[in-house]
């Protein structure tokens, strides 16, 4: 008589469910892995020259040299008016002035400023910015590994607008891949959850563009 300690062999049911949840895993593992090779192949390793002109341009903050290249886009007649949005409520024309001198008589007429806190909030304030004057085109200027999620969202609050993306890369990132060091793969990885959270929260309210702003 065997032992009560000694534990039967798992039924073919429970097989079956460990095989389904081990292949589940893995296909899932496979798909976040291949949904983040195509996304760093959207980001973009070099800055881009433009081939067209906008209504306006919309800098995105988190870094001094986007609202530097911003302004100077603005400055060249790459469109009519600028956004910088995100800004500090310290920002004005006055500081961005004074930190570009150059471009001083463009920032005092045609630089508008808004006070988001997020990327969402960017694509709000952009969508709001861009109905009020009547905007049909606008040229985005942010990171490179920002640019993916930053269009995702203006696109979705602004479905019928022309997106033009202008994406600022720095010299380090010209110098080194990402995949060469921890802290810039780090970045490039939680960019991609934000990019996947952010794609399913807009498949949850897919109406975000035919609301207009007040």
């Amino acid at each position: 008589m065997p032992r009560s300690s000694e534990r039967s062999a798992p039924s073919p049911l429970l097989r079956c469910l460990g095989w389904s949840t081990f292949v589940l895993c893995a296909l899932a593992a496979l798909l976040i892995g291949l949904g983040f090779v195509w996304f760093s192949w959207r980001v973009p390793a070099e800055e881009v020259s433009l081939d067209r002109d906008a209504d306006g341009i919309v800098a995105l903050t988190g870094g001094a040299s986007r609202i530097a290249d911003a302004i100077e886009l603005l400055a060249s007649g790459r469109g009519k008016r600028l956004l910088i949005s995100g800004a500090y409520r310290a920002t004005n024309s006055n500081e961005i002035s004074r930190l570009n001198p150059e471009f001083g008589r463009w920032v005092r007429c045609c630089v508008d400023f808004d006070r988001s806190l997020n990327t969402l909030g960017n694509a709000i304030e952009t969508k709001r910015w861009a109905e009020s004057r009547g905007f049909r085109s606008l040229i985005i200027v942010t990171s490179n590994y920002h640019m993916p999620r930053a269009l995702a969202e203006i696109a979705h609050q602004l479905p019928d607008v022309a997106l033009v993306p202008f994406p600022v890369v720095t010299d380090r990132q010209r110098a080194e891949r990402w995949w060469g060091h921890w802290a810039t793969t780090r970045r490039m990885l939680i960019e991609y959850v934000k990019y996947v959270f952010a794609k399913a929260r807009m498949a949850l309210s897919p109406d975000a563009g035919n609301r207009r702003t007040s």
